[in-house]
């Protein structure tokens, strides 16, 4: 069968790509094209557009970039036509794929979303166009069930995708091997993963870096996001001692004592790895004005949405300085008392997530659905 598949997102890539080697077990004569990026292209098929040029964030970068975003649904559109796809699998990504939708289904074709929109944090109206435009909603949060069924639409949950992802690319590599890899020094780490945007950068990692200083005792190492070059990071970092590694976020948190995370899915594969960690979130002014008026959840991070209470400290806007960060951070190193307690509850967590084979499940009864 073919299957036309639109990720705009690094992490939307990732989830993609294993989704699509689920779909090849139960469908060896899968034929894939989509909008995505390099692990979706090393699964075989046709990459359309990378989500480089898609990933735009905030409010004011939509606006100024409107006419790319514009040029971009109307390529995705004429080559799903041109393509003639059994079905199109939405990844998150909803400002994009919401529009998608809505044209398959005007020319009648299948569409199944994976990852739904977090339409129970913010844009609620969006669930009106899930009810209608979209064939079945697939979730990957439990407390998700519930909200859905409340809005007349019956997702299927299969598990957490993160949890595939990071058995996936984890290998059993040693300390002394990552390090010696990647020409560090012998310290413990502080994993610095301040986002795959320009944007999540430029607000977050400076307050990020200023930690360097106050614990001598540690490297600091940053996370690159594939989707930003080199220049983007460095520009912040200039003479401070900090490494930047590229293409090895699992491996930088399994090694890592604590992480400085920018809210998203990494904080949720932070727990999953056992890492302590601090959220931090930082954007503009006005971004996060409209942003404090329109969601409506508690918290920012994965880990205390599912769990329903605060697991790990958010530090957002205004919080986010240097003195709370410091604090905050020195009572997770180990021999902490809130450091054993995290990772308590990161156990607890997993419990609740389910284990692997979540890529699977879904590919399989994605392939289902369609033949029957």
């Amino acid at each position: 069968m073919k299957y036309y598949l639109v990720a705009g997102e690094a992490s939307g890539d990732l989830h993609a790509s294993n989704l699509m080697y689920g779909i090849k077990k139960q469908d060896s004569n899968a034929e894939f094209r989509f909008f995505g990026g390099d692990l979706m292209k090393a699964q075989g098929g046709t990459l359309v557009k990378h989500y480089r040029e898609l990933a735009f964030m905030g409010f004011l970068e939509v606006i100024m970039n409107i006419r790319t975003i514009a040029k971009n649904l109307r390529l995705c559109k004429e080559d799903i036509v041109a393509f003639k796809p059994d079905v199109i699998i939405l990844v998150d990504y909803p400002g994009f794929n919401l529009q998608i939708a809505k044209f398959a289904k005007k020319i009648g074709v299948k569409v199944f979303y994976y990852i739904a929109p977090k339409v129970w944090a913010w844009k609620e109206n969006r669930v009106k166009i899930l009810r209608k435009y979209v064939d079945q909603l697939f979730i990957i949060f439990p407390f998700e069930i519930e909200y859905f069924r409340k809005h007349s639409i019956d997702p299927i949950f299969e598990g957490n995708p993160s949890i595939d992802a990071i058995a996936f690319k984890l290998n059993a590599q040693t300390f002394d091997d990552f390090i010696k890899q990647n020409n560090l020094p012998n310290k413990p780490i502080i994993a610095l993963v301040a986002g795959s945007r320009k944007q999540e950068i430029k607000y977050n990692l400076p307050v990020m870096l200023q930690m360097v200083e106050k614990f001598p005792d540690y490297q600091f190492v940053i996370a690159g996001a594939p989707s930003l070059e080199l220049n983007v990071y460095q520009q912040y970092v200039k003479s401070t001692p900090v490494s930047i590694v590229y293409g090895q976020t699992y491996q930088l948190f399994k090694h890592s004592t604590l992480a400085l995370v920018t809210s998203g899915t990494a904080t949720l594969e932070s727990a999953l790895l056992d890492i302590p960690e601090v959220v931090c979130y930082k954007g503009s002014f006005f971004s996060m004005i409209i942003a404090w008026m329109v969601i409506k959840v508690k918290y920012i991070s994965l880990v205390n949405l599912i769990m329903n209470r605060e697991v790990v400290v958010e530090l957002t806007q205004y919080n986010l300085n240097p003195a709370r960060l410091y604090k905050e951070a020195s009572i997770l190193l180990p021999g902490c008392k809130q450091r054993d307690e995290m990772l308590s509850d990161f156990t607890k967590l997993k419990e609740i997530l389910g284990g692997e084979g979540c890529s699977e499940r879904v590919g399989s009864r994605i392939v289902n659905l369609l033949k029957h």
